[in-house]
């Protein structure tokens, strides 16, 4: 999605956004309005690239990226404070995807799509991150499995160190706190 079918589908996607982050181990209490603001970046940088999966209408999920220089600082600073160049680095926002509809194959198209738009771009470095959270959070649900070998799979790894902050406020809670988000980097090949 881009342009006007994006701007179109700024609700839809806030929505998503807040279901899918409701849960752990994001715990993120949305917000609309910050949400139609933070997605409205998207809509603004050229090199952007939302991917939507549809049943029908309905948007059952969403994949976003942007070159790092068009996202949010607070994503770029870590990546600054190595010397890394923000000029090689697509962003992967995020991959939300409502629980019915995982397990199809769906979220490795989203990574297909955003990793060739970056080499497409001429990005040699595909990034994203994913909050910390302790094992023994006590809102993680039994049975909870983080996505980290589906990220290995891919080819992304955690850089050791290379860890932002990002604040929200987490479910419960009446105020935003900080919380600490890992980085995985990929190399692209050409």
């Amino acid at each position: 999605m881009t342009g006007a079918a994006l701007v179109a589908a700024l609700d839809s996607l806030a929505d998503l956004r807040i279901a899918v982050f409701r849960a752990f181990p994001y715990l993120y209490d949305g917000d609309h309005a910050y949400e139609r603001d933070y997605l409205t970046a998207y809509a603004n940088s050229p090199g952007a690239l939302v991917v939507g999966a549809f049943s029908g209408d309905r948007l059952v999920g969403a994949a976003t990226a942007a070159p790092m220089a068009d996202h949010a600082a607070a994503f770029a600073a870590p990546f600054q404070a190595r010397g890394m160049d923000i000029n090689d680095i697509y962003y992967f926002g995020e991959s939300v995807l409502l629980p019915d509809w995982r397990g199809h194959g769906i979220g490795h198209a989203f990574f297909d799509r955003r990793e060739a738009k970056a080499r497409d771009l001429g990005f040699s470095i595909a990034a994203f991150c994913a909050v910390i959270r302790p094992a023994d959070h006590p809102a993680r649900p039994a049975g909870y499995s983080p996505l980290d070998p589906f990220w290995r799979k891919r080819g992304f790894a955690p850089v050791d160190g290379l860890i932002g902050q990002f604040g929200w406020k987490d479910m419960g809670d009446a105020t935003d706190s900080d919380h600490p988000m890992q980085f995985w980097v990929k190399r692209l090949e050409g």
